[in-house]
């Protein structure tokens, strides 16, 4: 092939992804991020929200938002050490330790720059991180930005994570183990008994990444913690975000003090981002005290979560058990993920079709996302607009 300068170099990659299928345009919506809305100029019954609580337009939350706006302005103004605090970054970071069981709490910009952060401020080259295949992005990104040895184990097996310790363990002055929580892709819980079991045992710490879990699972919905009652555990340090069932925008990290205290004065990502927004804050210290208190926003979430695994195992679907709002249909193809999201959206539903990058080649999929604010005859339709899967698909 003729040299090429750097404009046609990347046209040629671009083309190479749309034959592929894989080249995003990324699709417009006119409206909130709720069970019903404007996607591209269409209505369409909307299946790919994070805001599983539907607490994005709660008029508690709003008011919040609007009240914080007219004390403290709509940005914080400055890193939050210079100061782009306020009364109410404080607030929130008190009330999430509270409820996820922890001495203290921090926030970050994104939970993107919280998973960063806190792995290239505490892990080195004389460190031992150790993670699970699928976890996040954002955690595998600051595992390898941190230059510390890393060490992956299969997906969901602490046996797996045990001869991992076993062969690694005794060369690294620490070791962190990172799992998801929940994982995004395929809405199954992480096994954090027997991971907690094996830090406990090899002298780690356990490093949770529950932005899908938080809101959703446990008796107060502080997340997947508190759904196999582990809250308060020493060793078991926790990850959110307050941009899924709270509904706003932000990281943080909850844990011992002296880790808070430790992460405000070496994260990077702490130090030289600008703090969140004053109204972002005020609406997810909002959706926090709903999510906590409000217990019938997630009892309904969870009944149609039943409702749709059943319907689409009577179907013909394989879609995990775990009890969480993210049911995964695994298809394999590009093209036939994308032929069946198009169909779906001729019908009126709007389901994302997940391909590389985001999962392995062979694994495409529809992820479909339930929230409070779907119907139960809403996951009817979407069953009878479905139908049975693809010959040979989920395996």
């Amino acid at each position: 092939m003729a040299a090429m300068n750097w404009l046609q170099y990347l046209e040629h990659k671009l083309r190479a992804q749309e034959a592929a299928g894989l080249l995003r345009a990324g699709p417009v919506r006119s409206g909130p991020a709720r069970a019903r809305t404007t996607i591209d100029g269409g209505r369409f019954v909307y299946w790919g929200s994070n805001h599983y609580l539907d607490l994005a337009t709660h008029p508690e939350v709003v008011h919040a938002a609007q009240e914080a706006a007219a004390r403290y302005g709509t940005g914080s103004g400055a890193s939050p050490l210079l100061p782009g605090k306020t009364p109410l970054h404080e607030e929130l970071e008190e009330e999430l330790a509270r409820w996820k069981g922890t001495e203290a709490a921090c926030l970050f910009a994104t939970g993107y720059q919280a998973n960063v952060g806190w792995l290239m401020a505490l892990c080195g080259p004389r460190d031992l991180v150790l993670y699970d295949e699928l976890v996040h992005a954002s955690l595998l990104d600051g595992a390898r930005a941190s230059g510390a040895h890393l060490c992956p184990f299969r997906h969901a097996d602490p046996g797996s994570l045990e001869d991992r310790l076993r062969q690694e363990r005794g060369r690294y002055r620490f070791a962190a183990i990172l799992t998801d929580g929940v994982f995004s892709m395929d809405g199954d819980l992480a096994p954090l008994p027997d991971l907690l079991e094996l830090a406990e045992r090899f002298d780690a710490l356990l490093f949770v990444d529950d932005a899908h879990g938080t809101g959703v699972l446990g008796f107060d919905g502080s997340g997947t913690a508190a759904h196999f009652g582990l809250k308060g555990r020493e060793r078991l340090i926790h990850i959110g975000t307050t941009s899924k069932a709270l509904a706003a925008e932000g990281g943080f990290l909850a844990g011992p003090a002296v880790l808070i205290r430790f992460l405000r004065n070496r994260a990077r990502s702490y130090m030289f981002s600008t703090a969140p927004a004053p109204p972002v804050v005020a609406a997810a210290l909002a959706a926090l005290r709903i999510a906590r208190f409000d217990h019938s926003r997630r009892q309904h979430l969870h009944r149609l979560g039943q409702r749709l695994r059943q319907g689409l195992r009577q179907l013909g679907w394989s879609v995990p058990d775990d009890p969480t709002p993210i049911v995964p249909l695994r298809i394999g193809p590009v093209s036939e993920t994308l032929q069946r999201a198009e169909a779906l959206r001729a019908r009126g539903h709007w389901v994302p079709a997940i391909r590389p990058p985001t999962v392995p080649h062979g694994t495409s999929r529809l992820r479909l996302s339930l929230t409070a604010g779907h119907k139960a005859e809403e996951i009817d339709e979407l069953l009878e607009a479905l139908g049975p899967p693809p010959a040979g698909a989920g395996r």
